[in-house]
């Protein structure tokens, strides 16, 4: 019969499931940005990676990645910076790409929004201490497997503080932000790197349609 399993068959010959899928996707986003995939390729291997039926053509995706994603990448000989401090009116304020993480921060968000993009970031210290103080405005920090955010300490009013952790396996912990500090109205987000957008819609796509409630 069609589709039927041969009893010898081994584990690469499983149904792969949507699980299964976002790990792999997430594997080669941070790849991608690592620099070890070129976008071209990224977007290759995420369409096989969402069109795939077995684990088996999952495997063959990340053979050629680390088996822990981005905990080698990231670091730097340099010393890090004691103390940054970033202080956002109504603007944006962005750190993003190769930019050195300090052992200190210092953030204050009256109505605008700082972005830190932690994809890239050159660490040398396995510890952060961000004091963020903010008022109507957003602070949002962009993690990656390895990235760990303990906003534990932080005090709000009537706004958000929340941490959002990378899908997939758990990667041995490289940076670890301890943040502290108080919300107004406003949002401190913590979430890793949204996979592009057609990646997203084929995610979309595959997912089943809801449908609506019948009448009692």
């Amino acid at each position: 019969m069609t589709g039927e399993l041969s009893p010898a068959g081994g584990a690469g010959e499983l149904r792969a499931s949507h699980a299964d899928r976002d790990r792999v996707v997430e594997v080669l986003r941070v790849a991608a940005g690592d620099g070890r995939i070129t976008a071209e390729e990224l977007d290759q291997r995420l369409e096989a990676a969402l069109t795939a039926r077995t684990l088996g053509e999952l495997a063959v995706l990340t053979t050629d990645l680390p088996a822990s994603p981005g905990s080698a990448v990231g670091l730097t000989a340099g010393p890090a910076k004691d103390l940054i401090r970033i202080d956002c009116g109504s603007g944006v304020a962005r750190r993003d790409g190769p930019w050195p993480v300090p052992r200190r921060m210092e953030v204050r968000v009256t109505t605008g929004v700082v972005k830190l993009d932690f994809t890239e970031a050159l660490i040398a210290e396995p510890e952060l201490h961000l004091v963020a103080e903010v008022k109507s405005g957003v602070l949002a920090l962009i993690t990656r497997p390895g990235i760990e955010v303990d906003l534990d300490d932080v005090s709000t009013g009537s706004g958000i503080a929340r941490v959002e952790r990378p899908a997939g396996p758990a990667a041995p912990v490289i940076l670890r932000v301890v943040l502290t500090g108080r919300v107004g109205s406003g949002v401190i987000r913590a979430s890793p790197a949204r996979p592009p957008r057609r990646a997203f819609w084929q995610w979309l796509l595959r997912r089943p349609p809801s449908r609506p409630a019948l009448p009692g």
